[in-house]
């Protein structure tokens, strides 16, 4: 009797904790859900709709997700904003900042690459200095970190393991640049000596855009996952758009002088 009344028990508790592992694992998907759809409506509010709107929807999302999925129990860690990870994410953030500088150097020395920083948005110091400084760094390269490498990466972590990370994330971080490449080759002048402004042109700059853009996230990740911290990707991320803008603006101003 005894023996029969200690299977049924352990039946019973095997039940139970198969369908606690069920609700864990719907739990997760819906967060994975929840944030992805966060992101689709943020983009297009962010590209389709007013300029107010395209300066504070990716930074507002960005808080939104972190606060929701801290509440849904993802830990800080999780997140790569864990304190214990800082100095591990700082000597990868000095390196990351450093490889960029020099492979920029490089590109900005050597005339068949140089046309391709003229980006006409950064044609004045001033104003490649105020992008770089404030609008990249507060506008995109944070809040894009916070939502794909942290609240993103922190989701699809708990379902799917490393492999999820690098495969979904680098994807939806290279699809999340379709919006804002759609002009891409009308602005940057290597680009449209390279293309063309047509639209088979315009359709190859965004392909290119996606394509490259997925690369980055796919190092980013890497990064992430390496450092413990967000401090990396960001790094990493803020040297490509803020070191780019300023080596477009001196391209710029060499070339007019």
């Amino acid at each position: 009797m005894t023996s029969a009344v200690a299977v049924a028990a352990g039946t019973a508790s095997g039940s139970v904790d198969r369908s606690a592992r069920r609700r864990s694992r719907a739990r997760t998907y819906i967060d994975i859900a929840v944030v992805v759809a966060v992101l689709v409506a943020t983009n297009l509010v962010a590209h389709f709709t007013t300029v107010w709107a395209s300066v504070a929807a990716v930074p507002a999302a960005a808080v939104v997700l972190l606060l929701l999925t801290r509440r849904r129990g993802l830990g800080w860690a999780e997140l790569g904003l864990s304190p214990r990870h800082l100095r591990r994410g700082s000597i990868y953030a000095l390196g990351a900042v450093a490889l960029v500088l020099a492979v920029i150097a490089i590109g900005v020395a050597l005339p068949w690459t140089r046309p391709f920083f003229m980006a006409d948005r950064y044609a004045t110091i001033s104003g490649a200095l105020i992008a770089s400084m404030i609008v990249i760094p507060l506008q995109t390269v944070i809040p894009e970190e916070l939502a794909f490498r942290g609240v993103l990466h922190g989701t699809l972590e708990r379902a799917y393991g490393a492999r999820g990370v690098f495969a979904a994330g680098s994807l939806l971080f290279g699809l999340w640049h379709i919006a804002s490449s759609l002009g891409l080759t009308t602005g940057n002048a290597g680009l449209t000596a390279f293309l063309g402004v047509g639209v088979f042109g315009k359709v190859l700059g965004v392909a290119g855009a996606v394509l490259a853009t997925a690369a980055a996230g796919f190092v980013f990740t890497w990064l992430r996952r390496r450092s413990g911290s967000l401090l990396a990707p960001i790094a990493l991320h803020w040297s490509l758009n803020g070191l780019g803008a300023l080596a477009a603006a001196v391209v710029w101003h060499a070339t007019l002088a």
